[in-house]
Protein backbone atom coordinates (compact mmCIF):
# COMPACT_ATOMS: atom_id res chain seq x y z
CA UNK A 1 0.00 0.00 0.00
CA UNK A 2 1.28 3.82 -0.56
CA UNK A 3 2.09 5.92 2.04
CA UNK A 4 -0.45 8.00 0.95
CA UNK A 5 -2.49 5.52 1.31
CA UNK A 6 -1.90 4.21 4.48
CA UNK A 7 -2.03 7.75 6.11
CA UNK A 8 -5.19 8.42 4.61
CA UNK A 9 -6.10 5.00 6.80
CA UNK A 10 -4.98 5.82 9.89
CA UNK A 11 -6.74 9.36 9.48
CA UNK A 12 -10.06 7.96 8.79
CA UNK A 13 -13.10 9.56 7.50
CA UNK A 14 -12.29 12.73 9.05
CA UNK A 15 -10.52 15.80 7.44
CA UNK A 16 -6.79 16.01 7.46
CA UNK A 17 -5.48 18.50 9.93
CA UNK A 18 -3.50 20.91 8.61
CA UNK A 19 -0.09 22.04 10.07
CA UNK A 20 0.43 25.75 10.63
CA UNK A 21 3.50 27.05 12.17
CA UNK A 22 2.61 26.15 16.00
CA UNK A 23 2.36 22.02 15.08
CA UNK A 24 5.24 23.00 13.14
CA UNK A 25 7.25 24.30 15.86
CA UNK A 26 6.02 21.50 18.42
CA UNK A 27 7.71 18.55 16.14
CA UNK A 28 10.99 19.80 17.56
CA UNK A 29 10.78 19.87 21.01
CA UNK A 30 10.26 16.37 21.29
CA UNK A 31 12.11 14.95 17.88
CA UNK A 32 12.19 11.07 19.53
CA UNK A 33 8.25 11.14 19.71
CA UNK A 34 6.91 7.90 17.01
CA UNK A 35 3.44 8.89 17.93
CA UNK A 36 3.45 12.22 17.38
CA UNK A 37 5.52 11.89 13.93
CA UNK A 38 2.86 8.98 12.53
CA UNK A 39 -0.14 11.05 13.41
CA UNK A 40 1.04 14.66 12.73
CA UNK A 41 2.03 13.06 8.89
CA UNK A 42 -1.49 11.64 8.77
CA UNK A 43 -3.40 14.56 10.01
CA UNK A 44 -5.12 12.95 12.77
CA UNK A 45 -7.42 15.19 14.98
CA UNK A 46 -5.48 14.55 18.50
CA UNK A 47 -7.62 16.65 19.98
CA UNK A 48 -10.61 14.34 18.72
CA UNK A 49 -8.58 11.93 20.05
CA UNK A 50 -7.92 12.59 23.30
CA UNK A 51 -11.01 13.41 24.36
CA UNK A 52 -12.26 10.41 23.15
CA UNK A 53 -10.53 8.13 24.60
CA UNK A 54 -10.81 10.18 28.08
CA UNK A 55 -7.83 12.39 28.29
CA UNK A 56 -8.69 15.61 26.67
CA UNK A 57 -6.53 18.28 27.82
CA UNK A 58 -6.86 22.24 28.19
CA UNK A 59 -4.65 23.17 24.93
CA UNK A 60 -4.45 25.86 22.56
CA UNK A 61 -4.10 29.97 23.17
CA UNK A 62 -6.70 31.01 25.46
CA UNK A 63 -9.10 33.44 24.47
CA UNK A 64 -7.83 36.27 27.16
CA UNK A 65 -4.24 35.57 25.19
CA UNK A 66 -5.70 35.90 21.75
CA UNK A 67 -7.37 39.26 22.33
CA UNK A 68 -3.95 40.36 24.39
CA UNK A 69 -2.02 39.80 21.28
CA UNK A 70 -4.53 41.30 18.96
CA UNK A 71 -4.18 44.58 21.15
CA UNK A 72 -0.93 44.83 21.00
CA UNK A 73 -0.26 44.22 17.99
CA UNK A 74 -2.82 47.12 16.91
CA UNK A 75 -0.57 48.88 19.20
CA UNK A 76 2.35 49.00 17.24
CA UNK A 77 1.05 49.13 14.33
CA UNK A 78 -0.31 52.72 15.13
CA UNK A 79 0.30 55.66 13.55
CA UNK A 80 1.43 53.98 10.38
CA UNK A 81 3.76 51.96 12.79
CA UNK A 82 6.25 54.68 13.21
CA UNK A 83 7.10 53.27 16.56
CA UNK A 84 7.97 49.62 14.78
CA UNK A 85 9.85 51.38 11.97
CA UNK A 86 12.15 52.93 14.48
CA UNK A 87 12.37 49.83 16.56
CA UNK A 88 13.49 47.42 13.62
CA UNK A 89 15.92 50.59 12.37
CA UNK A 90 17.83 50.60 15.81
CA UNK A 91 17.76 46.63 16.23
CA UNK A 92 18.29 45.48 12.65
CA UNK A 93 21.01 48.68 12.09
CA UNK A 94 19.34 50.37 9.24
CA UNK A 95 18.76 54.17 8.52
CA UNK A 96 15.33 55.70 7.95
CA UNK A 97 16.32 58.73 6.24
CA UNK A 98 14.92 62.17 7.01
CA UNK A 99 11.35 62.81 7.39
CA UNK A 100 9.22 62.10 4.44
CA UNK A 101 11.60 60.61 2.20
CA UNK A 102 10.60 57.21 0.09
CA UNK A 103 13.31 55.39 2.18
CA UNK A 104 11.04 52.33 3.16
CA UNK A 105 8.24 50.94 1.48
CA UNK A 106 5.36 48.99 3.63
CA UNK A 107 3.17 46.57 1.93
CA UNK A 108 -0.13 44.70 3.44
CA UNK A 109 -0.23 41.44 1.89
CA UNK A 110 -3.16 40.33 4.49
CA UNK A 111 -5.89 43.17 3.37
CA UNK A 112 -7.55 43.31 0.25
CA UNK A 113 -6.46 45.45 -2.49
CA UNK A 114 -10.21 46.69 -3.36
CA UNK A 115 -11.43 47.02 0.82
CA UNK A 116 -10.34 49.82 2.67
CA UNK A 117 -9.20 50.10 6.09
CA UNK A 118 -7.23 46.83 5.30
CA UNK A 119 -9.40 44.58 6.53
CA UNK A 120 -9.41 41.09 5.39
CA UNK A 121 -11.98 39.60 3.23
CA UNK A 122 -13.66 35.95 4.75
CA UNK A 123 -12.76 33.58 2.21
CA UNK A 124 -9.08 34.47 0.23
CA UNK A 125 -7.54 32.95 -3.00
CA UNK A 126 -4.42 31.19 -1.43
CA UNK A 127 -3.27 30.96 -5.15
CA UNK A 128 -3.53 34.58 -5.47
CA UNK A 129 -2.21 35.88 -2.38
CA UNK A 130 1.01 33.70 -2.37
CA UNK A 131 1.36 35.10 -6.09
CA UNK A 132 1.29 38.75 -4.79
CA UNK A 133 3.62 37.76 -2.02
CA UNK A 134 6.10 36.10 -4.37
CA UNK A 135 5.80 39.63 -6.32
CA UNK A 136 6.50 41.37 -3.09
CA UNK A 137 9.69 39.75 -2.00
CA UNK A 138 12.07 41.93 -3.97
CA UNK A 139 14.30 43.96 -2.50
CA UNK A 140 14.35 48.17 -3.31
CA UNK A 141 18.27 49.19 -3.94
CA UNK A 142 17.26 52.69 -2.94
CA UNK A 143 15.03 51.49 0.69
CA UNK A 144 13.61 49.32 3.09
CA UNK A 145 10.68 47.18 1.84
CA UNK A 146 8.41 46.21 4.91
CA UNK A 147 5.86 43.07 3.99
CA UNK A 148 3.32 42.92 6.22
CA UNK A 149 0.91 39.15 6.85
CA UNK A 150 2.97 37.78 3.59
CA UNK A 151 1.53 34.12 3.15
CA UNK A 152 4.51 31.79 2.62
CA UNK A 153 4.20 27.64 1.79
CA UNK A 154 5.89 24.98 3.22
CA UNK A 155 5.40 21.27 2.33
CA UNK A 156 5.37 19.02 5.41
CA UNK A 157 4.69 15.35 5.27
CA UNK A 158 3.34 15.56 1.50
CA UNK A 159 0.97 18.68 1.79
CA UNK A 160 1.77 22.49 1.46
CA UNK A 161 1.43 24.53 4.54
CA UNK A 162 0.16 27.99 4.53
CA UNK A 163 1.90 30.00 7.04
CA UNK A 164 1.93 34.07 7.76
CA UNK A 165 4.09 35.45 9.46
CA UNK A 166 3.40 38.80 10.91
CA UNK A 167 6.15 41.11 9.00
CA UNK A 168 9.00 40.40 6.92
CA UNK A 169 12.07 43.36 6.91
CA UNK A 170 13.89 43.17 3.53
CA UNK A 171 16.93 45.36 2.86
CA UNK A 172 18.41 46.79 -0.20
CA UNK A 173 21.67 44.39 -0.04
CA UNK A 174 18.56 41.79 -0.88
CA UNK A 175 18.77 40.33 2.87
CA UNK A 176 15.85 39.62 4.72
CA UNK A 177 14.53 39.02 8.05
CA UNK A 178 11.67 37.29 10.00
CA UNK A 179 9.76 39.72 12.66
CA UNK A 180 7.35 38.20 15.18
CA UNK A 181 5.01 40.43 17.27
CA UNK A 182 4.32 38.89 20.79
CA UNK A 183 2.68 39.47 23.74
CA UNK A 184 4.69 38.51 26.30
CA UNK A 185 6.19 40.90 28.38
CA UNK A 186 10.19 41.53 28.71
CA UNK A 187 10.48 42.55 32.52
CA UNK A 188 13.77 44.47 33.73
CA UNK A 189 14.98 42.96 30.11
CA UNK A 190 13.94 39.36 30.90
CA UNK A 191 10.93 37.45 29.43
CA UNK A 192 9.94 33.81 30.36
CA UNK A 193 11.82 31.24 28.97
CA UNK A 194 9.83 28.51 27.38
CA UNK A 195 7.70 31.27 25.81
CA UNK A 196 10.75 32.95 24.17
CA UNK A 197 11.56 29.35 23.00
CA UNK A 198 8.63 28.62 21.43
CA UNK A 199 8.39 32.14 19.65
CA UNK A 200 12.18 31.28 18.34
CA UNK A 201 10.96 27.82 17.15
CA UNK A 202 7.65 29.49 15.19
CA UNK A 203 9.60 32.23 14.13
CA UNK A 204 12.52 29.66 12.25
CA UNK A 205 9.80 27.68 10.95
CA UNK A 206 8.98 30.81 8.66
CA UNK A 207 12.67 31.28 8.13
CA UNK A 208 12.52 27.93 6.82
CA UNK A 209 9.78 28.58 4.24
CA UNK A 210 10.94 31.94 3.09
CA UNK A 211 14.03 30.16 2.26
CA UNK A 212 12.54 27.09 0.32
CA UNK A 213 9.97 29.32 -1.10
CA UNK A 214 12.55 31.61 -2.13
CA UNK A 215 14.64 28.93 -4.01
CA UNK A 216 11.77 27.11 -5.61
CA UNK A 217 10.48 29.87 -6.60
CA UNK A 218 13.38 31.98 -7.70
CA UNK A 219 12.44 35.64 -7.30
CA UNK A 220 13.35 37.53 -10.13
CA UNK A 221 14.35 40.93 -8.91
CA UNK A 222 12.87 44.13 -10.82
CA UNK A 223 16.70 46.25 -10.69
CA UNK A 224 18.47 45.31 -13.94
CA UNK A 225 21.78 43.40 -13.59
CA UNK A 226 20.51 42.63 -9.77
CA UNK A 227 21.26 39.07 -9.04
CA UNK A 228 18.65 37.07 -8.43
CA UNK A 229 17.96 36.63 -4.08
CA UNK A 230 19.79 33.47 -3.36
CA UNK A 231 17.67 31.29 0.11
CA UNK A 232 20.57 31.95 1.99
CA UNK A 233 20.05 35.77 2.45
CA UNK A 234 17.30 34.83 4.79
CA UNK A 235 18.69 35.76 7.94
CA UNK A 236 19.00 33.48 11.14
CA UNK A 237 18.53 36.66 12.74
CA UNK A 238 15.00 36.66 13.90
CA UNK A 239 13.18 39.67 15.27
CA UNK A 240 10.74 39.46 18.39
CA UNK A 241 8.64 42.52 19.66
CA UNK A 242 6.90 42.32 22.82
CA UNK A 243 5.82 44.52 25.38
CA UNK A 244 8.31 46.11 27.44
CA UNK A 245 7.74 45.95 31.59
CA UNK A 246 4.14 46.24 32.47
CA UNK A 247 3.43 49.01 29.22
CA UNK A 248 2.45 47.93 25.71
CA UNK A 249 5.34 50.22 24.77
CA UNK A 250 6.85 47.47 22.40
CA UNK A 251 10.46 46.26 22.31
CA UNK A 252 12.37 44.75 19.95
CA UNK A 253 15.12 42.12 20.29
CA UNK A 254 17.08 39.81 17.75
CA UNK A 255 17.27 36.19 18.60
CA UNK A 256 19.50 33.52 16.70
CA UNK A 257 17.25 30.69 15.46
CA UNK A 258 20.01 28.33 13.51
CA UNK A 259 19.68 25.49 16.11
CA UNK A 260 16.31 25.73 15.81
CA UNK A 261 16.57 25.54 12.23
CA UNK A 262 18.54 21.90 12.08
CA UNK A 263 15.86 20.83 14.74
CA UNK A 264 12.98 22.00 12.01
CA UNK A 265 15.43 20.31 9.26
CA UNK A 266 15.68 17.22 10.91
CA UNK A 267 11.69 16.42 11.95
CA UNK A 268 10.46 17.18 8.69
CA UNK A 269 13.19 15.33 6.94
CA UNK A 270 11.67 12.28 9.33
CA UNK A 271 8.00 12.99 8.12
CA UNK A 272 9.03 12.84 4.85
CA UNK A 273 10.72 9.38 5.39
CA UNK A 274 7.84 8.31 7.35
CA UNK A 275 7.87 5.05 5.27
CA UNK A 276 10.43 3.32 7.84
CA UNK A 277 7.61 4.21 11.16
CA UNK A 278 4.91 2.82 8.86
CA UNK A 279 6.57 -0.66 8.55
CA UNK A 280 6.54 -1.32 11.73
CA UNK A 281 2.61 -1.04 12.03
CA UNK A 282 -0.17 -3.22 11.16
CA UNK A 283 -1.40 -2.68 7.36
CA UNK A 284 -4.85 -1.71 8.67
CA UNK A 285 -3.99 0.30 11.98
CA UNK A 286 -6.61 3.45 12.20
CA UNK A 287 -7.68 6.11 14.51
CA UNK A 288 -10.94 6.64 12.12
CA UNK A 289 -13.38 9.40 14.01
CA UNK A 290 -16.50 9.29 12.08
CA UNK A 291 -19.21 9.92 14.04
CA UNK A 292 -22.89 9.23 14.36
CA UNK A 293 -26.03 10.36 14.44
CA UNK A 294 -25.24 12.28 17.69
CA UNK A 295 -22.47 13.46 16.29
CA UNK A 296 -19.89 11.12 19.01
CA UNK A 297 -17.21 8.99 17.33
CA UNK A 298 -18.36 5.78 16.64
CA UNK A 299 -15.01 3.84 17.37
CA UNK A 300 -14.71 1.82 20.30
CA UNK A 301 -12.30 4.08 22.87
CA UNK A 302 -10.36 0.93 23.87
CA UNK A 303 -9.44 0.25 19.81
CA UNK A 304 -8.27 3.63 19.62
CA UNK A 305 -6.43 3.16 23.31
CA UNK A 306 -4.72 0.18 21.76
CA UNK A 307 -3.71 1.31 18.32
CA UNK A 308 -2.27 4.11 20.34
CA UNK A 309 0.00 1.67 22.55
CA UNK A 310 1.39 0.64 19.20
CA UNK A 311 3.36 3.66 18.40
CA UNK A 312 6.05 4.59 20.41
CA UNK A 313 5.71 7.72 22.58
CA UNK A 314 8.59 10.04 24.53
CA UNK A 315 7.13 11.89 27.12
CA UNK A 316 8.19 14.89 28.71
CA UNK A 317 6.71 17.57 30.44
CA UNK A 318 7.52 19.57 27.86
CA UNK A 319 4.84 17.86 25.82
CA UNK A 320 1.74 19.31 28.11
CA UNK A 321 2.59 22.31 26.78
CA UNK A 322 2.68 21.24 22.82
CA UNK A 323 0.62 18.46 21.82
CA UNK A 324 -2.99 17.31 22.76
CA UNK A 325 -2.16 13.91 23.79
CA UNK A 326 0.15 14.52 26.71
CA UNK A 327 -2.28 13.62 29.44
CA UNK A 328 -2.46 10.07 27.78
CA UNK A 329 1.09 10.07 27.41
CA UNK A 330 1.96 11.06 30.57
CA UNK A 331 -0.44 8.54 32.62
CA UNK A 332 0.85 5.74 30.21
CA UNK A 333 4.68 6.67 31.52
CA UNK A 334 3.63 7.11 35.01
CA UNK A 335 6.66 5.67 37.33
CA UNK A 336 9.13 6.27 33.94
CA UNK A 337 12.06 8.33 34.90
CA UNK A 338 12.03 10.01 31.49
CA UNK A 339 8.67 11.47 32.51
CA UNK A 340 10.51 14.28 34.90
CA UNK A 341 12.16 15.72 32.11
CA UNK A 342 14.69 15.42 29.77
CA UNK A 343 17.63 16.26 32.01
CA UNK A 344 16.46 13.39 34.69
CA UNK A 345 16.56 10.79 31.60
CA UNK A 346 19.93 11.90 30.77
CA UNK A 347 21.74 11.95 33.96
CA UNK A 348 19.59 8.80 34.80
CA UNK A 349 21.20 6.95 31.27
CA UNK A 350 19.77 3.41 31.56
CA UNK A 351 17.52 3.30 34.61
CA UNK A 352 13.76 3.41 33.25
CA UNK A 353 12.03 3.83 36.35
CA UNK A 354 11.22 5.24 39.52
CA UNK A 355 11.12 2.73 41.50
CA UNK A 356 14.80 1.14 40.00
CA UNK A 357 16.66 4.30 40.72
CA UNK A 358 15.24 4.81 44.44
CA UNK A 359 16.60 0.91 45.12
CA UNK A 360 19.96 1.92 43.33
CA UNK A 361 19.60 4.72 45.72
CA UNK A 362 19.28 2.73 48.70
CA UNK A 363 21.34 -0.12 47.71
CA UNK A 364 18.98 -2.72 47.58
CA UNK A 365 19.39 -3.61 44.28
CA UNK A 366 22.70 -4.55 42.78
CA UNK A 367 22.91 -2.10 39.38
CA UNK A 368 24.25 -3.89 36.10
CA UNK A 369 26.90 -2.35 34.65
CA UNK A 370 25.64 0.29 32.23
CA UNK A 371 23.87 1.82 35.72
CA UNK A 372 27.57 1.62 38.05
CA UNK A 373 28.00 5.30 37.27
CA UNK A 374 24.13 6.96 37.72
CA UNK A 375 24.08 4.72 40.96
CA UNK A 376 26.56 5.94 42.16
CA UNK A 377 25.46 9.32 42.28
CA UNK A 378 22.34 8.13 43.07
CA UNK A 379 23.80 7.07 46.45
CA UNK A 380 25.52 9.80 47.30
CA UNK A 381 22.60 12.19 46.76
CA UNK A 382 20.46 10.10 49.00
CA UNK A 383 23.16 10.06 51.59
CA UNK A 384 23.58 13.64 51.63
CA UNK A 385 19.91 14.06 51.68
CA UNK A 386 19.49 11.60 54.96
CA UNK A 387 22.08 13.60 56.56
CA UNK A 388 20.29 16.81 56.09
CA UNK A 389 17.04 15.46 57.39
CA UNK A 390 19.00 14.47 60.12
CA UNK A 391 20.73 17.88 60.94
CA UNK A 392 17.52 19.38 60.59
CA UNK A 393 15.84 17.50 62.98
CA UNK A 394 18.37 18.27 65.30
CA UNK A 395 19.60 21.06 65.36
CA UNK A 396 23.32 22.31 66.87
CA UNK A 397 22.62 23.22 70.83
CA UNK A 398 19.44 21.86 71.17
CA UNK A 399 15.88 22.80 71.24
CA UNK A 400 16.90 25.95 72.82
CA UNK A 401 20.35 26.24 70.78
Amino acid sequence: MRTEARLDLIRGSAARRRHDARTIAALTRNPGCNRRAVLDAAGVDKDGLSRHIGFAAPFGQSQFAIIRGNAFEARVRNDGGTDLLRLLADCLGFDLGPAGSPGVTVLDLGASAEQDGGVRPAAENLADRLDRTVTALRPDPHGIVLVAHPLLALPVGGQDVHLEPDLLVIRPDGQFHVVEIKSFPVVDGQADGEKVAAAAVQAAVYVLALRRMLRAREVVPTVPMMPVVPPATVSHDVVLVCPRDFSNAPLATRVDVRRQLLGLEHQLTRLATIEALLDDLPADLTFDLAAGPDGAPTRPATELTTGLDLLDARYTPDCLSTCELAFRCRHEAAGRTAALGASVREDLGGIDTVTEALDLAHGTRAPAEDQAEAAERLRITARMYAEALAGASHPPGGADG
